[in-house]
């Protein structure tokens, strides 16, 4: 699944190929014109990203989008990761039903309830993976270690949902995840690097090809 259309509809349309960008440079044609959102194309998105702490923070904030487009996430990242203390899990694992009517009050970030609840939870059951054979190596296996290339050409052709989402899916709400259906699952593994989904004429689709053999 790309991420979904921003606030203000500056996305492209369905079944589009790369657009040059004022630099002259082909992108997937999602992030239109907002230099936030370019800049994550061009740097974050579909990088190989084997930190757990971080994949944990993917993870949790592509489960916020849920019912929101990503620019939205985007836009409020910082101030999530000022509200869950940098999304370290030893920490946010602990918090009590005080910080979380704390969070429900700030308005930098998204003031959902049970997402917020989830990711106490969530984080609680990252502690048991990482203990156990680290978050990492747990979410990476479900490729084999190594991020799976597609070769799509326009957005027409890139899956909201595969048989490797739906598993993953399927195991980490056995585990005690929430917010983790195939589509959320999708999106964060094309945000964790775990699949290579820029357009093939993107200028990212080789880099990242390349960051996987590194």
């Amino acid at each position: 699944m790309l991420p979904r259309m921003t606030d203000d509809g500056n996305q492209a349309r369905p079944s589009r190929g790369p657009l040059r960008g004022a630099d002259g440079k082909m992108r997937c044609p999602w992030p239109g014109v907002d230099p936030l959102y370019v800049a994550y194309h061009d740097t974050e998105w579909g990088v190989p990203e084997r930190d757990s702490r971080a994949l944990f923070e993917k993870l949790i904030l592509d489960g916020f989008q849920a019912g929101l487009s990503w620019i939205t996430i985007l836009r409020k990242r910082e101030a999530f990761r000022r509200a869950f203390d940098g999304f370290q899990p030893a920490l946010v694992a602990r918090y009590d039903a005080r910080k979380i009517e704390s969070l429900m009050a700030d308005s930098g970030i998204v003031r959902n309830r049970a997402k917020i609840v989830s990711t106490v939870k969530s984080a609680q059951v990252w502690l048991d993976i990482e203990a156990k054979q680290g978050f990492s190596a747990y979410l990476w296996d479900f490729v084999d270690g190594a991020p799976i290339q597609n070769r799509f050409r326009t957005t027409a052709d890139v899956p909201a949902e595969t048989d490797v989402s739906r598993r993953l899916s399927k195991d980490l709400k056995a585990r005690g995840f929430n917010f983790v259906g195939p589509t959320i699952v999708y999106a964060a593994m094309q945000a964790m690097g775990l699949v290579n989904d820029h357009l093939v004429g993107c200028f990212r689709h080789a880099e990242c090809a390349a960051l996987a053999k590194a």
